[in-house]
């Protein structure tokens, strides 16, 4: 007989709780090789969400580089990334609430090297390197007029705070990726214009560096109408490699002065991705001239180490591989941001000829014992127009509990942010937080998500609000035909732009009985003038241009259709969200107040776009289990704070 407990799907009881998901994980990013040392940056939601760089010397000692009080990270783009750099033991970083350049010195506090703007965060600085003399920093610079114009450069920086920065490229919408020659003779980076977005059309430039930082003889490379041009890093010979999705793919190119550009890798698979944050790097060049690269297949990452013309992939536990660097003193090894559904993501030094690895920092510190994880099925599934769409499918996953025979588990529908972006196969408490009490969940990488080449990624084109819902719609309809699922039980969740996902199925169809959105869009009229410069223009290729397709706009605007949503709503919403402004939330509030529509909405005073602080992720976790608790009829294990929804009666209340 089985020792398990007898309990209905979602009642059962977890260790994993709302605040053991909301502070149990840091995230790992920026990964760097520097002075025999591994330097990465960890978001920390029990310290309010600071991101701090941490060094790990070979020799084992770890520790903290940048103190408390500062908060590495930067807002260009207002999705960051690239918020420091290193040069012979000195760091680089922006200060998160001025946005400063910060340099600290070995044994020494840090100490502004930009002036401080007129209005706070007027300026702000990203992906920056130090010429190789050690005397200039080239870097992305964001500057704020009074009249809100928003103008984006290349500036040199001396690093001794001597000078203010002086701009050396500019005329473009926007930059990326400076990087220096290792002689720092010559200068590339990427560049491109509204309305297009990075992963539709960019450029690769190059140009000579003269030692003040003047630049001279810029020219494009490579790039331009319908090509996307990423992470260009140079060679220890003078070569130029970058990614580009020329192909359909984002494959690896090697450029020459003499010869041009020649192919590295040519796969029907992505190593490149959507250039959301600066910083990325999913290939190293080892100094004997080999490479390692990450490639993305079907949603799931592989190490594949390139040597000539020999490509073979490695034998390696992880599924999703976020960076990968190597040190120019080291062929043998690289160093890795990797994860697995059943193995925390971590900073992994790797050795290249045995596959042994070492973890060198673990983003959580007591891991689920693997029996309490749910192991992801990649799901091919049926779509609209005779097409496939993919999903990563979570079955419900409890040790100690068991259903009756017949029932089946309650579905939650996930739906990524971007829209162009997707989901790996990772260590995810948030996901297992509901696995472990019983619910199914299924993470949908929908038409116009990356990670499936870039006919994919355009089936988004002008269909925003149309794909990406009906992809997730037919997701649940398979598993719930297929008696996965319960058929009544489902409801859909998502942030940002998965938040409107949201939004668009529960009022534009009737198959899911609940939905939240996490600072999700609902008035896309609204939104067009309200939004960063980086998205300014995003919608245009997403719905159409503005205003010419106004009504489109409308008609893809939940919130003008709000007396059609049925399914009681969840809205969570950060007070500080430049991205998506509060008034979109709102809105839709309003909308849904004034016609009686069951909703729930709830407000984080200081949070942005993205929760940060343990505290808010912890509300937001029991707020939903409360949530579909009250919508579904079910009886959770964990005491919480029962969430109050107006215009909403449990069911078989007759009201």
């Amino acid at each position: 007989m089985s020792s398990r407990l007898l309990a209905s799907y979602g009642s059962w009881r977890s260790p994993i709780t709302a605040s053991w998901a909301a502070r149990g994980s840091v995230r790992l990013s920026e990964l760097r090789r520097h002075a025999s040392a591994t330097w990465w940056v960890e978001s920390r939601p029990a310290e309010q969400g600071r991101a701090v760089i941490v060094r790990a010397d070979d020799g084992g000692t770890r520790r903290d580089v940048t103190p408390p009080g500062f908060d590495a990270r930067t807002r260009v783009h207002e999705y960051g990334g690239g918020a420091y750099t290193l040069d012979r033991g000195r760091v680089f970083f922006s200060h998160f609430p001025d946005q400063r350049l910060y340099r600290i010195d070995p044994g020494r506090e840090p100490r502004p090297v930009t002036p401080e703007p007129a209005e706070p965060a007027a300026l702000r600085y990203a992906d920056g390197r130090v010429t190789p003399d050690g005397r200039v920093l080239v870097a992305v610079r964001e500057r704020h007029e009074p009249d809100g114009a928003v103008v984006n450069d290349l500036v040199a920086i001396p690093v001794d705070g001597s000078a203010p920065p002086r701009a050396i490229v500019w005329g473009r919408d926007f930059y990326a990726a400076p990087r220096l020659r290792p002689d720092g003779r010559r200068l590339c980076w990427l560049c491109w214009d509204l309305p297009w977005m990075p992963w539709d059309r960019s450029e690769l430039w190059v140009a000579e560096l003269a030692a003040d930082g003047t630049v001279s003889g810029a020219r494009p490379i490579a790039g331009g109408p319908d090509e996307s041009v990423t992470q260009p890093q140079w060679g220890p010979d003078g070569q130029l490699f970058f990614l580009s999705d020329r192909s359909g793919w984002w494959n690896l190119y090697c450029w020459r002065e003499d010869t041009g550009i020649q192919p590295v890798v040519t796969l029907e698979a992505e190593i490149g991705e959507p250039h959301w944050t600066f910083g990325q790097s999913r290939y190293a060049v080892l100094p004997d001239g080999r490479l390692l690269c990450v490639a993305c297949d079907h949603g799931v990452d592989c190490l594949l180490l390139v040597d000539g013309g020999t490509i073979r992939r490695l034998d390696i536990p992880w599924q999703a591989i976020w960076m990968v660097t190597s040190d120019p003193s080291r062929a043998d090894r690289v160093w890795l941001i990797a994860g697995a559904p059943n193995v925390p993501s971590a900073v992994v030094e790797l050795e290249l000829d045995t596959a042994r690895w070492t973890v060198v920092r673990q983003s959580v510190e007591d891991a689920l014992p693997t029996e309490w994880i749910s192991v992801p099925q990649p799901l091919t599934f049926p779509t609209d127009g005779g097409r496939d769409a993919y999903a990563l499918y979570y079955p419900p996953t409890n040790p100690e509990y068991a259903a009756p025979p017949d029932e089946r588990p309650p579905l939650l529908v996930f739906c990524h942010g971007g829209p162009t972006g997707h989901v790996r196969p990772d260590y995810n408490l948030g996901i297992q937080f509901w696995t472990s009490r019983g619910f199914a969940v299924v993470d949908v990488n929908y038409g116009g998500s990356s990670g499936y080449g870039r006919a994919y990624r355009q089936r988004l084109h002008r269909e925003w609000g149309i794909v990406d819902v009906r992809d997730c719609l037919n997701a649940a309809r398979y598993l719930a035909s297929s008696g996965v699922v319960h058929p009544w039980r489902m409801a859909i969740r998502g942030g940002s732009a998965g938040g409107y996902t949201v939004l668009c199925a529960l009022a534009f169809h009737r198959v899911f009985t609940a939905g939240t959105s996490y600072f999700g869009l609902s008035d896309l009229e609204a939104f067009v003038g309200t939004t960063h410069k980086f998205e300014s223009r995003y919608l245009d290729w997403l719905i159409g241009p503005y205003p010419e397709a106004r009504e489109v706009y409308r008609e893809r605007s939940p919130v003008h259709a709000a007396h059609q949503i049925e399914a009681p709503v969840l809205l969570l919403q950060g007070s500080d969200d430049r991205v998506v402004p509060p008034e979109q939330a709102e809105l839709m509030v309003q909308a849904l107040q004034s016609r009686r529509r069951p909703y729930a909405y709830l407000v984080f005073s200081g949070e942005g776009h993205g929760f940060r602080r343990s505290e808010t992720l912890q509300r937001c976790f029991e707020a939903e289990l409360s949530f579909y608790a009250q919508v579904f009829g079910l009886t959770p294990a964990d005491p919480i704070e029962p969430l109050r929804i107006e215009n909403f009666g449990p069911p078989g209340s007759g009201t």
